[in-house]
């Protein structure tokens, strides 16, 4: 399973969904706002609050940072074709 725990205001996520959209790996998004049981699991299995954080349970592979988790899905789904994306910058709104 593709596990994504995301939030939906976030331009790092949106990047990852985005990419995502032209890769077509199976995802299961998991919001983390509002969601303490979501956020205790992400807290568990990454250490930190961050998001997009990618959890592949078939495979072991678990992964913060969106160009990562882009590039991982495209070599994994898509025959390592990675699409263009656009640069969030280096700001991520709060919630």
């Amino acid at each position: 399973m593709l596990n994504l725990y995301y939030k939906p205001t976030c331009p790092y996520c949106i990047r990852v969904l985005e990419a995502n959209e032209t890769i077509k790996a199976p995802l299961v998004l998991l919001d983390v706002r509002g969601d303490e049981t979501i956020m205790a699991y992400l807290m568990q299995k990454g250490g930190k609050s961050q998001t997009p954080f990618l959890d592949d349970t078939e495979r072991g592979v678990s992964m913060y940072e969106s160009m990562d988790i882009i590039e991982y899905l495209a070599e994994h789904y898509a025959e390592g074709a990675v699409p263009e994306t656009k640069n969030p910058g280096n700001v991520c709104p709060i919630g």
